[in-house]
Order: C-alpha cells, then sequence, then structure tokens
C-alpha cells in the first residue's frame, strides 16, 4: 500500500507552506504530493492569504523536489483548454524530471467559476471525454507529425503536438463516483482509478464497475490501479485525535466513520479493510497543513507498520 499526501490549498495556504509541506513529503518517505485544483475556499475557511493555482505550484515544486511523484486531485477541465492543459504538464514534467501525473476531472464548484469568471459550461462530462482525447492524442503523436481532433466542443488542425513530457506516458487518474459514465471513461484512458472520500462498501461497488468496464473494453481489469482519497486525523492518543480534529473542524466518531482516524493501530486497521477490496494506493487529505507532527507521526507509526 502506498501512501500519498494530498492538500486542499484554497482552504488558506501560501506556496512557500505547500513547499514546506513538499519537502516533509519527500524526506518522511510518502510517495508522492498532490494537491487540489480549486480558486475558492469551501465552508466556514477564510481562504487567506488567497488561492494558488495548481500547475504553478507544481512546477515550483518540481524544481524544489526530486523523489516524489507530482500530480493533481483533480485539475478541473473547466479551467483549462485541453492544448494548453497539455502543454503546461508536459512542461512540468520536463521540470521535475518525469515525475508528474493528471488528475482530470470535469469540474463541479459553480461558485468558483463565477467568482473568477470561469465559464461553467452545462455539458461538462462531454467535454471531459474529449480533453482527454486531445491531451493524451498529443502527447501520444510521434514527433515530426501533427495531430488533429474535430470534436464537439473542441478543433485541432495540424497542431505540432509539442512539447512532449519526460516520461513515456504521464500516468493519468480518473476518479469519481458516478455509476456508468465514469467507469467507462476511465476504462478507455486512465491508469488509476480514484474514489474519493467513499466507505470500504462504497470502494468495492465502484472498484467493480470499473474493472468490469475495464474488461469490456479488452484492457483487462488490473491495468489500472485502484485508489482512495481520506481524510486523515492520527493521535498518539484519544486527546491527541480529538485536538487535530478540533483544529480542522470535525468531530471524531464522524471522522473514524468517514476517514481513517483514531490511534496508529486503528489507521492500519482500516487501511487494511480498503487493501483487501482491492485499493493499492491512498490519498491522505492532509487539512493542517501547519502540523508537521502529524505527517511525522504517520510516516513512522503508520506507513512503518503497513511496509
Amino acid at each position: 500500500m502506498e501512501l500519498r499526501i494530498f492538500t486542499e490549498p484554497q482552504q488558506g495556504a501560501t506556496y512557500d507552506t505547500l513547499l514546506t509541506v513538499a519537502k516533509a513529503t519527500e524526506d518522511l518517505g510518502f510517495d508522492a504530493f498532490f494537491r487540489s485544483d480549486h480558486y475558492l475556499r469551501m465552508g466556514s475557511a477564510d481562504g487567506l492569504p488567497g488561492p494558488t493555482d495548481a500547475w504553478i505550484t507544481l512546477a515550483g515544486l518540481a524544481r524544489e523536489t526530486s523523489r516524489i511523484r507530482l500530480g493533481t486531485l483533480m485539475t478541473a477541465g473547466t479551467f483549462r483548454l485541453p492544448g494548453v492543459l497539455a502543454i503546461q504538464v508536459a512542461q512540468v514534467d520536463q521540470m521535475s524530471g518525469g515525475r508528474v501525473e493528471l488528475g482530470l476531472g470535469a469540474g463541479w464548484f459553480e461558485e468558483e467559476h463565477k467568482a473568477y469568471g470561469i465559464p461553467f459550461p452545462k455539458e461538462k462530462f462531454a467535454r471531459l471525454e474529449e480533453q482527454l482525447a486531445i491531451v493524451t492524442g498529443l502527447w501520444r503523436t510521434e514527433v515530426g507529425k501533427t495531430f488533429d481532433f474535430h470534436g464537439t466542443y473542441y478543433d485541432l488542425t495540424d497542431s505540432p503536438a509539442l512539447p512532449k513530457p519526460a516520461q513515456a506516458k504521464v500516468p493519468v487518474l480518473i476518479g469519481g463516483h458516478g455509476a456508468t459514465r465514469t467507469p467507462r471513461l476511465a476504462a478507455r484512458y486512465a491508469d488509476e482509478f480514484n474514489i474519493p472520500f467513499a466507505s470500504v462498501e462504497d470502494t468495492e461497488r465502484q472498484f467493480g464497475r470499473v474493472r468490469a468496464a475495464a474488461e469490456q473494453a479488452g484492457r483487462g481489469a488490473d491495468a489500472l490501479t485502484y485508489s482512495n482519497a481520506l481524510v486523515v486525523c492520527v493521535g498518539r492518543d484519544d486527546a491527541e485525535v480529538a485536538r487535530r480534529a478540533a483544529v480542522i473542524g470535525r468531530e471524531v466518531d464522524e471522522l473514524k466513520a468517514n476517514g481513517l482516524a483514531g490511534s496508529p493501530a486503528e489507521v492500519v486497521d482500516k487501511i487494511g479493510r480498503y487493501a483487501a477490496v482491492g485499493s493499492r494506493r491512498i490519498y491522505l487529505q492532509i487539512l493542517d497543513l501547519d502540523d508537521l507532527d502529524h505527517l511525522e507521526l504517520i510516516s513512522s507509526q503508520v506507513m512503518g507498520q503497513l511496509s
């Protein structure tokens, strides 16, 4: 089981804070640093000092880290034209020496689109399908050849399909709870399928749908990596768990029911339940980015037991 750190900077974080967390992620032996792609805070957080852009952040981290994978859960398809996104991701992959992964979703948070003047189309999922075809098609096109795409929403003619990523293939992540279209899209384009904030039972059900779709598509169910994203709140004792839960505005019982919370032993046990239904990678949603001791505890007491 791989453990990755997943941050939500729209809740309030500077680039320097993210850099500190990313360096701790690397130093403590975690596999990757991922971040959300949002421009507006959610819930009661003040969001200060304001949003940071996902791919600008990852470009900076690409030059200031050396080992960890870097990526998004999930880049919002509504924020970027697919041709531009292909260039951005390829460049950051080059900057990192081939450590980038692209999580791409349809986009959903209408309020942030209104707040920053970003169009919020009704046909988001159909656009996402074309975006995936374009981004992966541009990267796959041989150097010296051109790429064309003529869809309902996007039209590319004689694209030089440059630059190329450093990796022969940038891993693509697709995720969600959709019962039909999401598994079909994952089966066609994804290297990894991620289900966010789901119970063990819902995870098993959704993984089954994706595995069936992959088999139907002729890829084979095991061609994809299956993963979860879950909020984490670990403490050496009940008091420390309660303190960390209070800082992020959550209740301990709720966190234990819907995420990974409690003592290291409790968290290891629950991770084992996700592993039993096919999860091979957990993205640990870290909501208090100033609590580096939390990361150290997870590294030594949770990851240590898993390995």
